[in-house]
């Protein structure tokens, strides 16, 4: 008998690219829509892998799997997946860590040169009949416009989309500070990027980027608290993950100014409701989790999420595991 692999993800609604790998790899592939988690749930009992994007595999799934090797994520995060279960069962958790690192650096300097410059704000006066370039500040409120050579942009987590999005930086002139327990001080001073502590970091940046991992320790690490620490003018980009910031202080921050702005490409709830409150907030950017999203970064993942199930169940070791 053929060994099964489940495939149930939000970015697939046609299975036709994965059953050509996993199919001709000797494999049978069971296609599950997203949205038929009771139907997943009954067939990942006797899987041998998965390969998902956004389900939670909990300890309780986890626990029902009777012949599962490998859960291979698509994409860089794997927060959403049991690891002490999954490890203790001898199942591999892996990840795609680098398939849109190039992309979501890109997609996180767009939204940092948007909200500093306003281009979208100005879009949406002109298109209302107000052609005025001191519309962004006498009608919408916001500071004083700067060059960005008199700016500082401060990156919380330097791992690699962050090194890319100093790397894309540099060149416009910002002075760049990063924060990051984990990094050798030396390889962000070969980049031009000093290391400092978290509160210096939250002080002097004008612009932050977060580019880290959801963990224990960094849910809602962005609270009222941090908030209040930072500058009335700064502006903060999330491309990270969406509980990274605790929504509700946001909105109380840019509500009431305490911050100048916000861009956030990622929230706490996906999607969010369209009466949720962050959306009546003027000086906030909200995109729909698209930071990834090119057809090249997502016939990378399709692709090597497949390669990563065919290794592991071939008997080999898998390129990216995350709860060695």
């Amino acid at each position: 008998m053929k060994r099964k692999v489940v495939l149930s993800s939000v970015l697939i609604d046609d299975p036709t690219y994965e059953r050509k790998l996993i199919e001709g790899a000797g494999l049978n592939l069971v296609f599950v829509p997203n949205s038929d988690q009771e139907r997943f749930l009954k067939e990942v009992v006797d899987t041998d892998a998965v390969i998902t994007a956004d389900k939670p595999i909990t300890k309780e799934i986890i626990d029902s799997m009777k012949n599962c090797k490998v859960i291979v994520r698509q994409g860089i995060g794997y927060d959403t997946i049991d690891l002490i279960s999954s490890k203790e069962k001898g199942i591999a958790v892996c990840n795609i860590p680098d398939y849109s690192i190039e992309e979501v650096s890109d997609f996180t300097l767009a939204l940092m040169l948007t909200i500093l410059r306003h281009t979208n704000v100005y879009d949406q006066h002109t298109r209302k009949g107000i052609w005025d370039i001191q519309s962004v500040h006498t009608v919408s409120g916001f500071p004083a416009m700067r060059r960005f050579s008199t700016q500082t942009l401060g990156i919380f987590g330097f791992g690699r989309i962050a090194k890319l999005v100093a790397k894309k930086a540099r060149p416009f002139g910002f002075k760049i500070i990063a924060t990051d327990p984990y990094v050798d001080p030396k390889v962000a001073e070969d980049m031009g990027v000093q290391l400092v502590d978290f509160d210096t970091v939250v002080r002097e940046s004008d612009i932050m980027s977060i580019n880290t991992p959801l963990t224990s320790e960094t849910r809602h690490q962005f609270n009222i608290e941090v908030f209040k620490k930072m500058k009335p003018t700064a502006f903060i980009v999330n491309t990270g993950r969406g509980p990274l910031i605790k929504e509700d202080d946001l909105y109380e921050a840019l509500k009431n100014k305490i911050i100048a702005g916000a861009a956030i490409d990622v929230t706490e709830t996906e999607p969010l409701p369209v009466d949720n409150k962050l959306f009546t907030l003027d000086n906030l950017i909200i995109s729909p989790h698209a930071a990834f999203f090119t057809s090249d970064s997502l016939e990378e993942l399709r692709r090597r999420a497949c390669e990563e199930v065919i290794r592991v169940l071939s008997g080999q070791e898998p390129e990216n595991r995350v709860n060695k």
